[in-house]
C-alpha cells in the first residue's frame, strides 16, 4: 500500500529506535519523510541519512520557538506531523531537581508544542487536512512511582493531543497520541537485563499503530490515547 505517496510527513526524533521504525514505514507506504536532528551523533546508527524518500536537517532544537515555526514554514507541504522527540529521567520525587523537571518538560512538552502548533499552521495553509500523532507514555494515564516529573511532562502531551484534536477537527486535522510502556530497544535491555523482554512492544508494532493514525486510511480517529502496552 502507497497511500502516503506524494505526501511529506515530519518525523521529530526520527533518528531514534522508534523513530526509525516509523521512517521505515513511511518510507515502505511512499512518503517523503523530514526528519529535523539536534546532535550529529543521533545519526551514526540512522540508516536513511542519504536515502531519496528523506530529508535530514542538523542542527535543530525544537524547544527553541523560532527553529521550529521555520523548520515547518520552510516545508513544501505537510500531511503529517509525529512527534516521537522527548526524553526520559527517573528518581523519587524529593530527589528529583528543578533542572530535572524543566529539563523533561522541554523535551517532552515544549517540542510536542511547539511542534503540533506549527503542523497546525501549516496543513491549514496547505488546505487540504492532515494527521498529528504524538507519544505520550503508560506513567502519564496509569499512576507510577519514581516518575512523577516524566509522568507529568508526559500528562501534557496527552493532554494538548485530546484538546488540540477537538480544536482542529473543523480542518480536517486528526490529532492522536499513542501510549506505550517500556519499548524493547536495545538501551532498554541494556539497562533492565532480567526483564521479561518479550513482554515490551517492538518499535515495529508501534510504528505501526504510528503510521495508521498518519495515514489517510484513518478516516475518523481523532481525539484518542491509544494504549500501545503489549503485555508489559
Amino acid at each position: 500500500m502507497r497511500d502516503f505517496e506524494k505526501r511529506h510527513v515530519v518525523v521529530t526524533g526520527g533518528s531514534g529506535a522508534l523513530g526509525t521504525a516509523v521512517v521505515t514505514a513511511l518510507i515502505e507506504r511512499g512518503a517523503h519523510v523530514h526528519v529535523p536532528v539536534f546532535v550529529p551523533k543521533e545519526l551514526d546508527r540512522f540508516p536513511y541519512r542519504d536515502h531519496e524518500q528523506v530529508s535530514v536537517r542538523l542542527g535543530l532544537d525544537f524547544t527553541v520557538e523560532e527553529t521550529v515555526a521555520k523548520y515547518y514554514a520552510d516545508l513544501p507541504s505537510c500531511w503529517a506531523s509525529i512527534h516521537v522527540a522527548g526524553g526520559f529521567r527517573m528518581a523519587a520525587f524529593t530527589d528529583t531537581s528543578l533542572e530535572d523537571f524543566l529539563f523533561l518538560m522541554n523535551m517532552n512538552a515544549v517540542t510536542c508544542f511547539l511542534s503540533s502548533r506549527e503542523a497546525v499552521r501549516k496543513m491549514r495553509a496547505g488546505g487540504a487536512g492532515g494527521r498529528i500523532v504524538n507519544v505520550t507514555a503508560k506513567p502519564a494515564l496509569v499512576p507510577t512511582g519514581g516518575l512523577v516529573a516524566y509522568a507529568a511532562s508526559k500528562a501534557v502531551v496527552a493532554a494538548l493531543t485530546t484538546s488540540l484534536a477537538e480544536e482542529v477537527a473543523p480542518d480536517g486535522i486528526w490529532v492522536n497520541a499513542i501510549a506505550p510502556s517500556i519499548i524493547d530497544t536495545s538501551a532498554n535491555r541494556r539497562s533492565m537485563p532480567k526483564a521479561d523482554h518479550a513482554a515490551w512492544p517492538k518499535p515495529e508494532e508501534l510504528a505501526a499503530t504510528i503510521v495508521h493514525l498518519a495515514s489517510p486510511s484513518n478516516a475518523v480517529g481523532r481525539g484518542a490515547i491509544v494504549p500501545v502496552y503489549g503485555r508489559s
